[in-house]
């Protein structure tokens, strides 16, 4: 916990909730108080007065020049590929992504070497992250023994305030009985089972036109094959979403659907918000690919990217609240593993700056909405008090100069701090630019010898 005090002044205050221009108190960590439309002086006038009632505190003022300040943002999905392939990603290079992105908070998903299957291994990962210090994680555990398809018994151990989800992530788990048999233990102990909502043997059979598509040299072929590979992967996706919201309403769990891409899955679940005996209990999670980019962009990642129906169908699904969160799927990969077919994309550092720009600058929801889809929401679902500019709520924070446009540079390591390379945003403008992230009232970003408005 901090012991600096701050007035972070001349800011536009934007959570699900608010959208005016004030100032906020920060001390002991959270937010103290908060002082919309009031006058610097007069915030300053308020401030003194607790100042006067603390103790062994520094304090100091920090002018947002108009610049937004939201709740720092929270990821229910992302991989750190820590332990095992750290080549790929460790939990330091990550925590400085997220923390370079505004994310104050994230879920890891347990596909790492060996599966995260218990809670022992999930509190090791969240003690190595929160040593780190720059971002709090909840590590998630797998619905099955290393993956294996039948061994449910860790999941009676679980604690949810210390492991909210339980996932498959990666693949699904093949076996409806052992799914339901996972659902009911995860619903005993109210842990949220996210679903990778996928049809194992149709997503085999997807493999070859997959792998067609990376060995052609021709550009129509590498279109035609990706497409067939969409056309069984849409079956895919929707099948499993059916079968898993049947499920969870035996089970009686909250069931969380993770990166849903289709039309068909959406209309699943909101039909399944709509049942009464489903009620409250399923969520879902989009990422922003899925709503930045379509199938013209020839690229391997799980769920496929979709034609823009599909595109424009998940962005109706977030205005109209079928879709509670936007959630990464930060999967960094090495060059040679993007090469030979490796599915995903490096994004949790460009995450909001991409929605910004494709939502918000475009009209199509605004600003207050995109906070409630990656921090309020988020929070509400794991089940934390943050995501919110509320008093005495944790001061996890994030500034961003909205009208700041710059350009993805992987290559420059003083800019890109993700080990993972693999973005199609890479030379891409995007607008709103994070230039200070806040965890706990200590500003974790920007990093030492760097400064992101230079």
């Amino acid at each position: 916990m901090s012991n600096t005090s701050m007035l972070i002044y001349n800011a536009r205050l934007v959570d699900r909730d608010t959208d005016c221009f004030g100032s906020v108190y920060i001390a002991n960590g959270k937010i103290n108080a908060m002082y919309p439309g009031l006058s610097i002086e007069k915030a300053r006038e308020a401030v003194s007065k607790k100042k006067s009632e603390e103790q062994d505190s520094d304090f100091e003022e920090i002018d947002a020049q108009g610049a937004a300040l939201l709740p720092s943002f929270i990821d229910l999905h992302a991989h750190f590929r820590d332990p095992g392939h750290t080549h790929k990603e460790d939990l330091l290079s990550a925590s400085r992504a997220a923390a370079a992105g505004g994310y104050g908070t994230v879920v890891l998903m347990a596909n790492t070497a060996p599966v995260i299957s218990d809670t022992a291994a999930s509190q090791a990962v969240q003690a190595r992250v929160r040593e780190i210090g720059l971002i709090e994680a909840f590590q998630a555990v797998s619905l099955t023994r290393n993956f294996d398809g039948k061994d449910t018994m860790a999941l009676n151990d679980l604690d949810s305030s210390v492991v909210p989800i339980a996932t498959e992530d990666g693949k699904e788990v093949e076996s409806s009985s052992v799914m339901l048999e996972a659902m009911k233990s995860c619903a005993k102990r109210g842990v949220i089972v996210s679903c990778h909502c996928e049809d194992p043997d149709l997503a085999h059979s997807a493999q070859r036109f997959r792998k067609s598509a990376l060995e052609s040299q021709n550009a129509e072929e590498v279109f035609e094959n990706l497409a067939k590979a969409e056309k069984i992967l849409r079956l895919a996706e929707d099948l499993m979403t059916e079968r898993n919201l049947s499920l969870a309403a035996a089970a009686g769990c909250h069931v969380h659907i993770a990166h849903i891409s289709t039309k068909g899955s959406l209309s699943a679940v909101r039909r399944a918000k709509k049942t009464p005996n489903l009620l409250s209990r399923v969520t879902c999670e989009v990422t922003p690919h899925h709503l930045v980019l379509t199938d013209a962009v020839p690229a391997i990642v799980n769920p496929p990217l979709r034609n823009e129906s599909d595109r424009d169908a998940l962005i109706s699904g977030l205005i109209d609240g079928t879709i509670d969160a936007i959630a990464t799927d930060h999967a960094p990969h090495t060059a040679e593993d993007k090469a030979s077919g490796a599915p995903g994309f490096s994004g949790i550092q460009t995450a909001f700056s991409a929605c910004y720009t494709t939502l918000v600058c475009t009209g199509k929801i605004g600003l207050s909405k995109l906070s409630a889809l990656m921090s309020a929401n988020p929070a509400t679902i794991l089940g934390i008090n943050t995501g919110l500019l509320q008093e005495g709520y944790p001061a996890d924070l994030v500034l961003v100069n909205l009208t700041k446009t710059f350009t993805v540079k992987t290559e420059d390591d003083s800019s890109w701090y993700s080990k993972g390379k693999n973005t199609l945003l890479s030379d891409v403008v995007l607008s709103g630019l994070i230039t200070a992230t806040f965890k706990a009232g200590r500003k974790v970003y920007p990093f030492p010898d760097w400064n992101p408005t230079a």
